[in-house]
């Protein structure tokens, strides 16, 4: 039951932001920093962040509500995450510099990729 609570709450998460993402991909990548340039900028914000997060609640949701898809879930929730922390991983050995927002983000993105691998230890 844990499991599906957290599938239901990472796909209400997944949703909002790829809404948002979609709807609004300036004023999005505006809040973390970031300004979509060239030609197809705001077109590949609404397809990497809308539609990739918006896929990534459906996935959520149906493991929430299929046990079938429970595990699959799960595992794409720490492979997703786990790639966002390797990622800013790098940028913090690099040197980068971020935002504030940036690094709640990183957070939760560390959050989420512990937890989720912790519900698949648990689960199998």
């Amino acid at each position: 039951m844990l499991n599906r609570i957290f599938l239901a709450l990472t796909a209400l998460m997944f949703f909002a932001f790829g809404l948002w993402s979609i709807t609004d991909p300036v004023g999005m990548t505006a809040r973390l920093g970031v300004e979509p340039g060239g030609i197809s900028g705001v077109f590949e914000m609404r397809g990497v962040f809308g539609g990739v997060s918006l896929g990534a609640a459906m996935l959520c949701l149906l493991g929430a509500l299929r046990e079938r898809f429970e595990f699959a879930a799960l595992c794409f929730v720490s492979a997703y995450m786990g790639g966002y922390v390797i990622g800013r991983a790098a940028s913090f050995v690099a040197g980068d510099t971020a935002l504030s927002s940036n690094w709640y983000f990183a957070g939760f993105e560390g959050v989420m990729f512990v937890l989720a691998t912790l519900l698949i230890l648990r689960k199998s």
